[in-house]
């Protein structure tokens, strides 16, 4: 069977009654129920834990609760993959924490930290985008500039920025979007 996706209700509707016969002792709804969420609820342990054999345990320990706790689901509080997914998310940050802290000193674990400080490639690209943003802010009417500016950069609402300046309404959209048609045309140049 193919793995849930959550936009079909009808398969939602179905993963809630399956769950209900797992609650009877219903091992064939208890299958189905495993071949259509594993491998969500695999990739959400995968995620939290970062180790497949880590990840393989808790998604084992979490179908072994849901044999034995399938009568708690309530599909009124949530639906059937939404308790799942809390199970296993819940379950792996437990095993997380139950894991021995690694010691300050193995240097290992700095590669596994994440680096999100933009990249040179990436500062300077920014810096192009904003001179070329800032140029064509420049070659707008001054109140079109100054209300996009209030707008985007400090984000004034339409409606303060029509009281802020005494016009009404209509007219500062109107400017706001003429300005950014203008802006774009200018960007793609």
């Amino acid at each position: 069977m193919p793995e849930l996706e959550l936009a079909d209700t009808g398969a939602a509707r179905r993963l809630d009654d399956l769950l209900v016969r797992v609650a009877s002792g219903d091992r064939q709804a208890f299958e189905s129920v495993y071949q259509l969420a594993s491998g969500r609820l695999f990739a959400i342990c995968l995620h939290v834990l970062r180790d497949r054999s880590d990840a393989e345990e808790v998604l084992q320990d979490v179908f072994t609760s849901v044999w034995h706790k399938a009568a708690q689901f309530d599909r009124a509080k949530a639906a059937a993959m939404t308790w799942l997914s809390m199970m296993a998310r819940n379950r792996a940050i437990d095993r997380l924490r139950a894991a021995p802290p690694r010691p300050l000193d193995d240097l290992s674990v700095a590669d596994e930290i994440p680096d999100f400080a933009p990249q040179p490639a990436q500062v300077a690209e920014q810096a192009s985008d904003r001179q070329r943003l800032d140029d064509c802010l420049d070659t707008l009417e001054p109140r079109r500039r100054s209300l996009i500016r209030l707008a985007f950069l400090d984000g004034a609402s339409y409606e303060e920025l029509a009281r802020r300046i005494g016009s009404p309404l209509g007219s500062v959209k109107s400017w706001i979007r003429r300005g950014l048609g203008q802006l774009r045309v200018c960007l793609e140049r």
